[in-house]
């Protein structure tokens, strides 16, 4: 354990032997102070390398998405095969992935551009929808991008390639219209847009109206530089990404799954679950809580051992760290085994007393997560003696 002496200690020392006239010899009285507090823990690697490899990398997966699932969707136009409908509904889970992913993130430019309501909006106002394929012809993207949210992004383009999702997920391609195949190739167009905006945020210019702005990613990397105005210190960097995941965490948990669930089988609403056409809600939850695990291990899964959250709260209690890690795999089990043995979609899962004993004991596991990332690793940034 390490100790810092006082000036006063030496000074007593001092006139202790300026005293000593008899030529005894006077020991030295050294007076400990208590241990310094807190933990240290240099953060630029761990803020350059989550940027970079989890959001930046995150982002530009997604813009890639984007574009596959435009050139997928266009082959719809006129095809017949119900092949290239699988490969449109593949394309659309793909993109899927990385957007529900990166809520663990969900700050910076998908906010400050609106692009998570532009992408994300649910629920669904179908009547509208339907008003729109009744109406109109040869829908193009601008004109797209000046409707309600809810009527765009990847719920509309979900209804179009899947249908209802009340008896099943698969749509036939003989059941797509005209109307509805220009339609969803239209929002695919609209969500490469409003996706590219987002990579290009991140990596060229966070501000479209001012292309001497910073890309966001800089920002992160940058704090407390003199043409930053946003992150402060690393601390708020820091703080900014714990509470990115505590607030996909509560979202999943007290929200996705607690506002379909109810309070009992007669309260379950189904209406209420999202990505609900394509029965990909389950995979929806657990990859909201993968990114989670993103941002703690600083890497995606499979990549090499880089610097993520687990490493600042490991600086500080080791146990914890580990704790921690293991809630966030649980949680993640958990929720994929909502589906059970019989591999039940969540809003069939909802209405089943087995599927809602499982989707309970998720909610726990969530909860659990929920209140040691908040309750426990919030206060270390207390602790921290930041540079």
């Amino acid at each position: 354990m390490n100790f810092k002496y006082t000036a006063i200690a030496f000074a007593l020392v001092g006139t202790l032997s300026a005293c000593g006239g008899s030529g005894s010899e006077i020991e030295e009285v050294i007076a400990p102070l208590l241990p310094e507090t807190g933990f240290t823990f240099s953060a630029t690697e761990l803020v350059t390398n989550l940027t970079d490899d989890v959001i930046v990398a995150g982002y530009a997966n997604l813009a890639a998405q984007g574009v596959a699932l435009l050139s997928a969707t266009q082959v719809l136009l006129n095809s017949t095969s119900q092949a290239d409908l699988t490969a449109a509904q593949e394309a659309w889970k793909a993109a899927r992935k990385p957007w529900e992913q990166g809520e663990s993130h969900i700050f910076g430019p998908v906010d400050s551009l609106s692009i998570d309501p532009h992408l994300d909006s649910w629920p669904l106002n179908t009547t509208d929808l339907q008003t729109q394929l009744a109406n109109n012809s040869g829908f193009d993207a601008e004109t797209i991008k000046s409707w309600n949210d809810d009527v765009q992004g990847f719920h509309t383009m979900e209804y179009l390639l899947f249908g209802d999702g009340v008896d099943d997920n698969t749509k036939l391609i003989a059941e797509l219209t005209t109307a509805e195949r220009e339609y969803v190739i239209a929002l695919a167009e609209v969500f490469r847009d409003y996706t590219a905006q987002l990579d290009d945020a991140w990596q060229v210019s966070h501000n479209p109206q001012d292309t001497n702005a910073l890309p966001y990613a800089d920002l992160l990397k940058t704090p407390g530089s003199a043409n930053n105005t946003v992150y402060s210190s690393e601390l708020a960097v820091i703080e900014e990404l714990i509470n990115g995941m505590i607030g996909i965490v509560d979202e999943v948990g007290n929200g996705k799954i607690a506002d379909p669930f109810g309070d009992s089988l007669a309260t379950a609403d189904t209406s209420k679950v999202e990505s609900q056409y394509s029965w990909n809600s389950l995979t929806d939850f657990a990859d909201n809580i993968q990114g989670v695990s993103n941002v703690y291990h600083g890497e995606f899964t499979g990549s090499a051992d880089k610097q993520g959250i687990i490493d600042f709260v490991a600086a500080a209690d080791s146990a914890l760290s580990i704790r921690i890690s293991s809630e966030i795999d649980d949680a993640i089990f958990k929720i994929q085994a909502i589906a059970g043995s019989d591999d039940m979609p969540f809003r069939q899962a909802i209405l089943d007393e087995s599927g809602r004993e499982r989707v309970a004991t998720a909610v726990t596991a969530l909860t659990k997560l929920q209140t040691s990332l908040e309750s426990d690793v919030i206060p270390l940034l207390s602790d921290w003696n930041a540079q």
